[in-house]
């Protein structure tokens, strides 16, 4: 498959799951602190060319990278079968489908 060796993707996918447990541990004191930590494990994932987990995708906004916590920075409502998150950081809206 070739890029970096396997040891040094699961060192990567573990850090990264590691800065999204800090950010949310920061977030009531620094909010913009958590922002850098969903920057930092982006950076993690784009340089060993890894995916996200998708229950890491929904923490974050895909537009301006804020880390979300839902009733503070980001409204969730379900809406034809799909669950639609509005960011209050920057105004952007992402749908993802939900099933029962």
């Amino acid at each position: 498959m070739g890029g970096k060796p396997a040891y040094q993707r699961e060192i990567a996918e573990e850090r990264i799951r590691i800065l999204f447990d800090e950010a949310e541990n920061v977030f009531d004191a620094h909010p913009e602190r958590s922002d850098r930590y969903v920057e930092i494990a982006r950076t993690i994932a784009m340089k060993f060319n890894l995916s996200m987990p998708d229950e890491l995708k929904e923490r974050f906004c895909p537009d301006c990278y804020a880390y979300w916590r839902p009733g503070k920075n980001v409204r969730i409502r379900i809406k034809n079968g799909a669950k639609v998150y509005t960011c209050d950081e920057c105004g952007g809206v992402t749908r993802r489908p939900y099933q029962k």
